[in-house]
């Protein structure tokens, strides 16, 4: 006997939380569980506001007709959805047939989201190679390039994830690399889409040795995945993206051209982080996912993070907005 639910959650998030320049307060988002007798699969689907092109309210209204058809007939049309969607319905039949494995990589990127003397402090507590990631293009490039060489300074077997989210134009961008020690600059394993167009970002490395990588890229009309010189990493944002169907297609591209994947929060619930480092883990197991984003939020849901000790949201305590079996 199948059956689905749909549970819609509200979480509160910090204050400092900034999202493409305007203060995101809390984050709603909606669970979908799927039951065929015994089994049972869960999926998030959370849009993130400024960045996903479907609302929240779009995203409800989309799974509610999307379930309503699996559960008459088993199909799904999955290239009319919104990647939110298609991602959380995709990881819900995923785990309702067993193909996710049960384990997680957990190993998350610190984010510097904050104070720089905090992330030196936590990185310094990091066994083993030490990466962290650093979001610049919000203040004044020459700041973030000093911000950047502190760290590769302080810090001399640190290796560092920057993005910008192609806040720079090209002059930015080079004044950014300008306060970057050039022979630092080999440390900085990545920085993701330093501007706003990719040959804009590919004459950028060129210029400064600095490697990039494709985030927002990912998700241009159009876009195919190309070997291009410079560019070493792609950042894949299953919400934003797609299916795990597409995201599965984007890493094995990624590992037949050399590059790097890494599978990397949009902000999602501590329940969704979870789903993702399962799927770090089963698709892209050498590389350390981009998932230390559970400290922006008051609550966690339904499933703790590693080491976090928020008060916890059960799904007993969401709405239930539609629920239906055959």
């Amino acid at each position: 006997m199948k059956q689905a639910t749909l549970y819609r959650y509200s979480l509160p998030m910090d204050s400092g939380v900034i999202l493409r320049h305007s203060r995101l307060a809390q984050r709603d988002g909606l669970i979908v569980e799927l039951k065929d007798f015994e089994k049972v699969g869960r999926g998030e689907i959370a849009p993130l506001p400024g960045f996903s092109a479907e609302t929240i309210e779009q995203a409800q209204t989309q799974s509610e007709l999307c379930l309503a058809q699996w559960l008459e007939d088993g199909e799904i049309d999955w290239d009319s959805l919104y990647p939110s969607v298609a991602f959380g319905l995709s990881a819900a039949l995923a785990e309702l047939d067993g193909e996710i494995p049960a384990e997680g990589n957990f190993l998350a990127v610190p984010l510097c989201s904050g104070d720089p003397d905090e992330l030196v402090e936590k990185l310094a507590e990091l066994p083993g190679e030490k990466v962290a990631k650093i979001k610049v293009g919000l203040y004044e490039p020459i700041r973030d390039g000093m911000v950047v060489n502190m760290f590769l300074e302080i810090l001399p077997d640190l290796r560092l994830r920057l993005d910008a989210n192609r806040q720079w134009t090209p002059v930015k961008a080079a004044q950014f690399s300008n306060y970057v020690n050039p022979a630092f600059r080999s440390r900085i394993a990545f920085l993701e889409e330093p501007c706003p167009t990719p040959e804009q970002s590919l004459e950028f490395s060129k210029e400064t040795g600095i490697a990039i990588a494709w985030d927002e890229t990912l998700r241009d009309e159009g876009f195919s995945l190309e070997c291009k010189t410079g560019l070493s990493a792609i950042v894949i944002k299953p919400t934003l993206v797609g299916s795990l169907k597409t995201v599965k297609v984007l890493v094995e591209q990624a590992h037949t051209m050399g590059l790097e994947a890494v599978i990397s929060s949009s902000i999602e619930s501590s329940f969704g982080l979870n789903t993702l480092a399962r799927i770090a883990q089963w698709l892209t197991p050498e590389s350390v996912p981009g998932l230390d984003t559970v400290s922006l939020f008051g609550e966690q849901l339904e499933q703790t993070w590693p080491g976090c000790e928020l008060p916890m949201k059960t799904l007993t305590d969401c709405e239930v907005v539609w629920q239906a079996h055959p």
